[in-house]
């Protein structure tokens, strides 16, 4: 069972910095691409940044140049946020899939229960 445990998210001032991170389990990693997504309430939810299984990314045009996916050897999913604004408040969801097309188009199988990412002015 694919198991995705996000953490790392919390109240930061515009300007500053956070960095999520996701440990998976129940599946084999290395074989997966990875990525976040990020939802308001009311909201549809939109695509952050994804990383395949070779170390291909791919980031939302909203993030692009402030955002950093990453993942290490083992397990661990990262998203080093830098430059927020009040606009990337939200719900930050870990997300993983086998399918790197998928992953691109920001459709992930597997999703984590979501860490809360809130910007104020």
């Amino acid at each position: 069972q694919v198991e995705l445990v996000e953490s790392g998210g919390g109240s930061v001032q515009a300007g500053g910095s956070l960095r999520l991170s996701c440990e998976g389990s129940g599946y084999v990693y290395s074989r997966y691409c990875m990525g976040w997504y990020r939802q308001v309430p009311g909201k549809e939810s939109e695509g952050v940044a994804a990383i395949d299984s070779d170390g291909t990314t791919t980031y939302a045009d909203a993030v692009k140049g402030r955002f950093t996916i990453s993942k290490d050897d083992k397990n661990t999913l990262y998203l080093q946020m830098s430059d927020l604004t009040p606009d990337d408040t939200a719900m930050y969801y870990c997300a993983a899939d086998i399918l790197w097309n998928w992953c691109s188009k920001w459709e992930f199988h597997y999703k984590g229960q979501g860490t809360q990412v809130t910007v104020s002015s």
